[in-house]
């Protein structure tokens, strides 16, 4: 019996930082039957106990039905080839069938023009961060639970190391890939230099595949095969397995994902995330609502996380935000809206000072965030304008804020400008802040379905429609 596994030097990358070690690795078999002297098909299998394949394959395939109709049976190893001999014709019009698992698979070797590709040709230059792999892993098991009504189905999805470009789901896993590619080609989307994760083994089907549309990069929960990784190494493709939590595994070409030098982050100040809010006029919960590939909350946090070293996101219902890697405190005054929450943050925080935002502003503008902060010494709040007035869920607040809010609370009222006169205040003009973000995105909160569906239709380059500067949009204070 050959031995079903093999160990190959790979790079693991874990808590921010890579290391070299050996993994066992799944063989992929590929076996050639002929019956009765011709090339009927070729099975992609793990190379174990391959006569009970045969015997299977040709039973379930209707050509016999007991040891009697097998006449003579014999597998050759070292060349990977069975030749059978059974009783009667096997019928003229049958194509050669090429199987692998799930789905119908192809030939295991790529094809003479792929053979060619040097490394790193499917992408020249790509590189992604392995935050890129990580969440978007993460936002492809997200679209499953969305759509999947049932287990049992594979999935996958491209994304351009940003956001989720394109999702799909099927029986087959190989199916996955040719509905994207399909979608790409309807929607005009070019897949050259894009990420793939699938839910499912990596075999040298689905890396061919992936070589053909020139995709940088293919990521699975699970393992790859020996020869998706030689393959892989071959076509330039970069290669993760076990992509789980905060850790994945790089079979080919490593040297594609790179953490980039670390961002300055802003001093002293907490970036928190108000997710309590009762969404009443939105009639679900804004935090979780999808747009571009991932929920609000998603990009609120990935956008928080590279401005500061501490996010805290407040929330009365932990378990919907279990996914982000940060703290999650509740209200100490329990249902008391935005201004509980900003004091609940405030109580929280490691830091002196907080910058407050709310889970239905997802195009939040770093220049925007650093301008305000940089402000920080000019009062315990720093609150900058829009034209819409005020923006004190886009805001920085002082822990000396705590005693100001906690008598407000106390007395019943519940609007956050009624602290504002028992501390310095500091307004940012709407002048001082234009430059940094034109368009006013990142004041841009998300309170009705139509303006949830607004944010999400594509606008015509000179259309005005829907521009932040004039729509009519609530703010919770």
């Amino acid at each position: 019996m050959m031995d079903k596994r093999k160990s190959r030097a790979i790079v693991r990358y874990e808590k921010k930082s890579f290391s070299e070690l050996e993994r066992p690795i799944v063989q992929e078999y590929p076996l050639q039957l002929l019956v009765n002297d011709r090339e009927l098909a070729t099975l992609i299998s793990s190379p174990h106990q391959l006569n009970f394949l045969v015997a299977g394959f040709l039973r379930l395939q209707g050509f016999v039905e007991s040891l009697d109709d097998i006449l003579s049976l014999g597998i050759c190893a070292d060349f990977g080839s069975a030749r059978i001999r059974v009783k009667g014709e096997i019928p003229e019009r049958l194509k050669p069938t090429l199987t692998s698992g799930c789905g119908t698979g192809i030939s295991f070797n790529l094809s003479e023009s792929l053979m060619k590709l040097e490394s790193n040709a499917a992408a020249p230059g790509a590189t992604f961060p392995p935050e890129a792999v990580l969440h978007l892993m993460k936002d492809l098991a997200r679209q499953a639970e969305n759509y999947s009504q049932h287990g049992g189905i594979h999935s996958a999805a491209v994304g351009d190391g940003e956001k989720l470009l394109l999702f799909a789901e099927d029986l087959g896993r190989h199916n996955t890939l040719d509905r994207i590619a399909g979608e790409a080609l309807f929607k005009g989307i070019d897949l050259a230099g894009k990420m793939l994760v699938t839910s499912g083994r990596v075999s040298t089907e689905m890396i061919a595949k992936a070589a053909r549309l020139g995709i940088a990069l293919v990521a699975s929960r699970t393992s790859p095969t020996d020869l998706a990784v030689e393959l892989a190494a071959q076509a330039g493709i970069t290669l993760v397995g076990y992509v789980r939590g905060e850790t994945f595994e790089i079979y080919s070409h490593a040297e594609r994902i790179a953490v980039s030098a670390p961002e300055q982050k802003i001093a002293g100040v907490t970036g928190v995330i108000l997710a309590g809010g009762e969404s009443r006029r939105m009639g679900c919960d804004k935090s979780l609502l999808p747009i571009a590939g991932a929920r609000f909350i998603d990009h609120i946090y990935r956008k928080l996380a590279t401005l500061f070293d501490e996010v805290v996101i407040v929330t009365n219902s932990p378990g919907l935000y279990q996914d982000i890697p940060c703290r999650k405190v509740p209200d100490i005054y329990y249902a008391k809206g935005s201004l509980a929450g900003i004091h609940s943050g405030l109580c929280h925080a490691r830091h002196e000072k907080i910058f407050v935002v709310a889970c239905d502003m997802p195009f939040l503008s770093a220049d925007i965030i650093h301008g305000i902060c940089a402000r920080a010494e000019r009062g315990e709040v720093v609150i900058p304008q829009s034209p819409r007035g005020l923006e004190p869920l886009h805001a920085l607040y002082h822990k000396s804020c705590i005693p100001a809010i906690e008598e407000i609370l106390d007395s019943g009222r519940r609007r956050i400008v009624h602290f504002f006169p028992a501390v310095r205040v500091e307004e940012l003009p709407i002048g001082d802040l234009t430059g940094l973000d034109p368009e006013g995105q990142s004041f841009r909160n998300i309170n009705t379905p139509e303006e949830y569906f607004q944010c999400r239709a594509p606008q015509r380059p000179d259309s005005k429609k829907g521009s932040p500067a004039e729509e009519p949009l609530a703010k919770q204070n």
